[in-house]
């Protein structure tokens, strides 16, 4: 009972830290795999080990250490459940010639490299009891891995699963997989029996049995998909029998003399790809396997990587020859590859960095050499290294390579005219189209932002576009969610949400100006400020959502876009109003306050019977707040049909927000720069609750002003002054 206790305790401390330190990694835009299996190197003798060895000790003791090791093997075969049940076939249908070549290639060259290396390395890191041969082809297997999983999420969340590299990279990274998971095989055999000769045996059982799988066991498997098209659903009985088959295949492939993940991996793959019953098993299977099961078998791993071992340059210098045998091997062998088969250049290099990522893969093969005994403890660190190096520099070398910018963004249609750059000349504002990028978190409640972005973007004075933006947060690393058949559904699925509401919109004429876009994203505050960037919108106009954990009414994402977008930025609070035929700006003669004024003036020349209430609270008998020069020279270029619609209005309060809040009663709509005399500036930066978003009666639209004014309304000024010449 004191084993269990103590087995418990560390898997409430293994849990917890991997999720905090997985966090942390997904933060700096690094897998979440990478920050769990630091953790659990920190658990080891490579840091807590060293910190305080003997608390180390208490919580870790040796008797423990056999329990870990058992929950991380059943992790480790429903994990190859799961990867095989993923592993779909369509990713070997397009540029299958190209993957093959550029696949075998990207694995010929660092095996062949690591065996040579193998040569440098086994008598300084090996023992007579390890045959040359079975070192070899670890150490080259090890070199040659790419990790699928963690690929796969790389190109997700860099929306590549759509075009030609992504493609590509997910056909090779599955050609990589079935050959480095064949090699491996043969390795493990070698190494039980001491020579490929005395292996073949082994060899050809592993082969009868793959055939019979992939024959007799998938045509069995089919009447479950068909079982499942007829329920709908999978029940715990059907369930138990999918898990039994799991372990008995995995005990199947232990009994030939490979491994157990083997036979997992095999009965994964042999699943009917049924998109329905992938779904749900693995979404029954993975929530458990990845956040109890896994990162176990990360803390086992890291119990076992001493980087103490590395203690003199000499080693030192060997790591780092294993690292570079490991990235030039990988890097170059695809990317000649795919020169070769006649990929452009720095398609060539980016596929080469995706290949580079070995993650819990490399993990997986080091453990499976270390528990054999082929690679000793020393190595196994060394290889360790090499997995999170590998990994942690593929996506910053992939945006160095193949920045966002230069993928296409998935938009419904071609924008009608090309974006050029924007300069501050006049003549360009009137040339180029006015654009509002539109963030819609859910499409489904969320009409009226669009609506608003309508009403300050069309008018037949000057062309406009609006992009309605939905921007899918993965929230799990290595999870089905991830998976980039699911980012396409999911993708769809929203598109089609979008296209709803679109539907809706009034005038109907207004619904030809939307180009929608929809992304993967995991940081959604600074992808909208990259596509603001990217399409050189006018204006990002954000919608409000009650936070959940907190009385910051403008925090999280919203006041992340607010603080960091380099375009002005407007917060819409709807209050489901539909009628916007009175505006409210209160003016305090701030920046902020400018931009409010021109966005109701755009609404005011759009809309002939919408009127404007300027309202100046002045306290204590001081001056009152005139307008600026900027502001006042846009006025007076105004129409003087716009201009009979304004009203000022100067009252005096001791408690300005309670004036606003009074004359709000009687409007629409409500427009507020972020200023401190409204309290929504200090709201922002996180120190007090906006009393305005709080207590305004009618819908309020809060302004964050960065670029010139002149982008929101010259070329409407220019061509009513035109208009005006020619009466």
């Amino acid at each position: 009972m004191h084993t269990v206790v103590f087995v418990l305790v560390e898997v409430l401390i293994v849990i917890g830290l991997s999720r905090l330190v997985g966090l942390a990694f997904r933060w700096i835009n690094q897998p979440l795999v990478i920050g769990e299996i630091v953790a659990g190197i920190m658990l080891g003798p490579s840091l807590f080990g060293w910190v305080a060895p003997g608390l180390a000790v208490t919580l870790f003791p040796p008797e423990t250490i056999p329990f870990l090791n058992v929950l991380s093997q059943v992790g480790l075969i429903f994990f190859m459940f799961l990867i095989g049940l993923e592993l779909n076939p369509k990713y070997l249908s397009g540029n299958l010639e190209i993957a093959v070549l550029t696949s075998h290639v990207s694995i010929l060259v660092p095996f062949s490299l690591g065996t040579l290396l193998a040569v440098l390395l086994y008598p300084l890191v090996s023992n007579a009891s390890v045959s040359f041969t079975a070192f070899a082809l670890f150490l080259g297997a090890a070199m040659s891995i790419t990790a699928f999983p963690v690929l796969a999420r790389i190109i997700t969340e860099n929306n590549l699963q759509g075009t030609r590299l992504g493609t590509l990279a997910l056909t090779c990274a599955a050609v990589d997989d079935v050959t480095a998971w064949c090699l491996l095989a043969v390795a493990i055999a070698v190494a039980h029996t001491g020579s490929i000769v005395k292996a073949i045996p082994t060899i050809l059982y592993s082969l009868i049995y793959i055939g019979l799988m992939l024959t007799v066991g998938r045509t069995l498997l089919q009447h479950l998909a068909t079982h499942y098209r007829r329920t709908g659903r999978l029940s715990q009985f059907v369930l138990a029998l999918i898990y039994v088959g799991v372990v008995a295949s995995a005990l199947i492939t232990e009994l030939i003399g490979i491994h157990l993940i083997f036979g997992a991996f095999l009965l994964g793959a042999a699943m009917p790809k049924d998109v329905g019953l992938v779904r749900e098993l693995a979404i029954k299977t993975e929530d458990f396997v990845l956040i109890f099961l896994l990162p176990v078998f990360f803390a086992y791993s890291g119990l076992r990587t001493q980087i103490g071992l590395l203690n003199s340059p000499e080693l030192w210098g060997l790591c780092l020859a294993v690292l570079a045998v490991a990235i030039i091997g990988k890097y170059v062998g695809t990317y000649v590859a795919a020169r070769v088969s006649g990929i452009s250049n720095r398609e060539a290099s980016a596929l080469g960095w995706l290949m580079n990522t070995r993650g819990l893969t490399e993990l997986i093969v080091l453990n499976i050499g270390l528990s054999l005994g082929v690679i000793s403890p020393l190595l196994f660190t060394m290889l360790v290294i090499m997995a999170l190096v590998t990994t942690f520099m593929t996506s910053p070398l992939l945006e160095q390579t193949y920045p966002k910018k230069l993928i296409k963004l998935d938009v419904v249609e071609q924008e009608p005219e090309e974006t050029g750059a924007d300069t501050s000349t006049g003549e360009d504002f009137h040339s180029r189209p006015y654009r509002i990028l539109v963030p819609v978190a859910n499409p489904s409640t969320q009409k009226g932002l669009v609506q608003l972005a309508v009403a300050i973007a069309l008018n037949y004075r000057q062309s406009a576009v609006v992009y309605p933006l939905s921007l899918i947060e993965l929230q799990e690393d290595y999870a089905f969610e991830s998976t980039p058949q699911e980012a396409d559904r999911v993708i769809a699925q929203r598109r089609e949400q979008l296209e709803e509401l679109i539907s809706r919109l009034e005038p109907s004429e207004a619904r030809s100006y939307m180009h929608p876009i929809v992304s993967i994203s995991n940081n959604v505050a600074r992808e909208t400020a990259r596509i603001a960037l990217l399409e050189q919108v006018n204006l990002i106009l954000v919608g409000w959502h009650r936070p959940a954990f907190s009385k910051n009414r403008l925090g999280g994402r919203v006041g992340q876009i607010l603080t960091n977008a380099p375009v002005d930025v407007a917060v819409f609070i709807d209050k489901g109003e539909e009628r916007l035929e009175s505006l409210l700006v209160p003016y305090s003669a701030n920046i902020h306050d400018d931009l409010a004024m021109i966005l109701a003036l755009r609404i005011l020349v759009n809309y002939d019977t919408c009127r404007l209430l300027i309202l100046q609270v002045v306290v204590d008998n001081q001056v009152k707040n005139e307008l600026s020069y900027e502001l006042h020279t846009v006025m007076e270029q105004l129409p003087q049909s716009v201009r009979d619609r304004i009203d000022i209005q100067i009252v005096e309060a001791t408690e300005p927000i309670q004036a606003v809040v009074a004359a709000s009663e009687d409007v629409d709509l409500t427009i507020a720069g972020t200023c401190r005399a409204w309290g929504i500036e200090r709201q922002t930066l996180g120190r007090y609750t906006d009393e305005l978003a709080i207590e305004c009666r009618s819908s309020l639209l809060i302004t964050r002003r960065y670029s010139q004014l002149k982008s929101h309304i010259a070329s409407v000024l220019y061509n009513d002054s035109k208009s005006e010449v020619k009466s």
